[in-house]
């Protein structure tokens, strides 16, 4: 059944300062590492409207909806209240899938451009994350290689403002149970199983408006 979503035409774009980077990695695993994986993290027949041994509420799966006229088939739009990310198609629908955002003011609204797109990446945490909690991150401070258990899960796209990295990022979550709840230290988290099937839908360039926690898009049903 299509759901009818309006979302906000617009919001103020909220951007923190530069931070340092992570290290950029050396070595990257095979694709059939990569494969195997990719089977560890997807359920067995799986089907992303039933599938769910996560225990996430069914309102997080994903869903086909029909989306506001106006918008820019491509783009992400993520609705940081009702915790919902979208993905507009072409014919006027939208695919919906449920997401975890940054806690507290780490979770950062605007308008971004992904820039670049990595399936399995490796993951440093910023220099700011671990000053601000050296216990949870001081031991990634060399990074953190690929695979399940990574931060940055299964598959990552890169949000930038003009050539700016900004270290935010959609990506997948070793923590599928944090679906839902304001849980990450900025970025926007997905079920692994959730954005492999996104991934390859999302093209480079397109534009992804982050819209603010403390005001609702609005929907109807």
């Amino acid at each position: 059944m299509l759901t009818r979503r309006h979302f906000i035409a617009s919001t103020a774009a909220l951007f923190s300062p530069p931070i340092n980077g992570p290290l950029v990695a050396s070595t990257w695993p095979s694709e059939a590492q990569k494969a195997e994986w990719d089977a560890q993290v997807t359920p067995v027949n799986y089907d992303p409207a039933t599938s769910n041994p996560w225990g996430l509420h069914p309102r997080f799966l994903p869903t086909r909806v029909i989306a506001n006229d106006g918008l820019r088939p491509g783009d992400i739009h993520v609705d940081a209240v009702a915790r919902y990310l979208y993905h507009i198609e072409e014919g006027g629908t939208a695919m919906r899938y449920g997401v975890a955002i940054g806690r507290g003011d780490l979770y950062e609204p605007g308008t971004y451009t992904i820039r670049r797109k990595v399936r399995w990446p490796h993951w440093t945490p910023t220099r700011s994350m671990i000053e601000r909690e050296p216990d949870l991150y001081a031991q990634y401070e060399d990074g953190m290689e690929p695979g399940p258990s990574n931060a940055l899960g299964s598959r990552a796209l890169y949000l930038y403002v003009g050539e700016r990295d900004t270290y935010l990022r959609i990506h997948g979550t070793p923590y599928p149970r944090s679906i839902g709840s304001r849980a990450s230290s900025g970025c926007v988290r997905m079920v692994m199983a959730h954005i492999n099937g996104l991934f390859d839908q999302v093209a480079i360039g397109v534009t992804a408006r982050l819209y603010p926690a403390e005001n609702s898009l609005g929907s109807r049903t």
